[in-house]
């Protein structure tokens, strides 16, 4: 993630803002020219940005921008869509009778448009169920249905169907969430981490399972996806993961089949990208001493040399988990890579550069 300041007074302003805390000036994310934006009033649905990138361009607010209040994007004045890049990926959104489900729409909504932001920043294909009703991407955010007195509740599973992800809104209640990491003996389980894993599934359906020369790559590094799936899972929520799993994958669940190692290592690679932008943003240097040597790593990342970004996240996450036990909180990245996973991290970044380069 870029840092970005207020056009007005210079004001350091995040990615989720709707306002600068300094001066007051209404802010909005430009996703096309990936800028945050102080907004000047034209009319009621007209915007006027100040940034230097499309000074004086007019821009409209995405509809859950201006009327429900769970987003900031912009769109230009020519797309006459009411709904901006982000949002137009809903198919189904929580049911806002219900006092809590707004809150829990709004942190799906800031966590997917960070996965949106970063799609963008890998110039990965990002296509939506009305522009491609068979290849595109849509969402439904969806709760239990709870009834007391009805024997069989409706039960929401998140994941991936043939281009749909399935978010349970529950996934946003931090408690609950915690809950089931727990009961799952998970090192890590975020509500962003869920997106990232679930579009991991998605571009693997989208270009994984249609190209036979990358599917037979896939197998050679991953498995035979072939393998039940159904059994499989089951058999790791009965079993759960062997003993030495951390000789061969990213997390414990990777280990369940190939889909879902696919689909992890998939959400750790955008872990290490998204968060090597934010460090290198912030001007963040690593200092350490090995040997009688003090080395410095100036941090970036950078798409072509997966051996560079490895090596930077390394240092990276060790020190993020450090200044974490200094707080008295759990490590940010409580995993260590072999070099079986670092091979398919590794093919994962060349299948990101050949989609690209398309």
């Amino acid at each position: 993630m870029k840092i970005y300041n207020c056009n007005v007074c210079d004001e350091l302003i995040y990615f989720e803002n709707t306002q600068c805390l300094n001066c007051g000036s209404l802010l909005g994310y430009l996703p096309v020219l990936d800028t945050m934006s102080s907004l000047e009033a034209i009319d009621g649905s007209l915007w006027k940005t100040l940034t230097p990138e499309a000074r004086g361009d007019l821009y409209r607010k995405c509809h859950n921008y201006k009327e429900e209040n769970v987003c900031n994007w912009m769109i230009p004045m020519d797309d006459m869509n009411a709904f901006c890049l982000s949002c137009r990926l809903d198919e189904i959104i929580p049911d806002l009778s219900i006092s809590e489900n707004r809150e829990y729409w709004r942190r799906l909504e800031e966590a997917k448009r960070r996965l949106v932001y970063s799609l963008l920043r890998l110039g990965l294909p990002l296509r939506n169920k009305q522009e491609d009703p068979e290849n595109g991407l849509g969402f439904a955010f969806l709760a239990e249905d709870k009834k007391p007195r009805i024997k069989e509740s409706r039960k929401v599973i998140t994941g991936h169907a043939q281009g749909k992800i399935t978010i349970n809104i529950s996934e946003a209640n931090d408690a609950i969430r915690e809950k089931m990491r727990l009961n799952l003996n998970e090192r890590y389980r975020t509500l962003l981490g869920h997106f990232r894993h679930e579009i991991g599934h998605y571009y693997w359906f989208l270009f994984i399972g249609k190209n036979r020369g990358l599917l037979s790559q896939f197998r050679d590094v991953f498995g035979n996806e072939q393998e039940n799936y159904n059994q499989a899972l089951k058999h790791y929520y009965s079993e759960g993961a062997s003993a030495d799993w951390q000789q061969q994958f990213v997390s414990a669940y990777a280990s369940s089949h190939p889909w879902e190692d696919w689909a992890e290592s998939w959400a750790h690679y955008l872990h290490m990208f998204d968060t090597l932008e934010t460090a290198r943003a912030w001007g963040l240097t690593v200092r350490f001493k090995k040997g009688n040597e003090l080395r410095a790593i100036h941090l970036e990342h950078n798409l072509l040399s997966f051996e560079e970004m490895r090596n930077q996240w390394i240092y990276l996450s060790c020190s993020l988990n450090s200044l974490n036990r200094s707080m008295g909180m759990k490590d940010v990245y409580p995993f260590v890579w072999s070099e079986t996973a670092i091979e398919k991290l590794r093919f994962i970044q060349q299948v990101i550069i050949t989609l690209k380069e398309r």
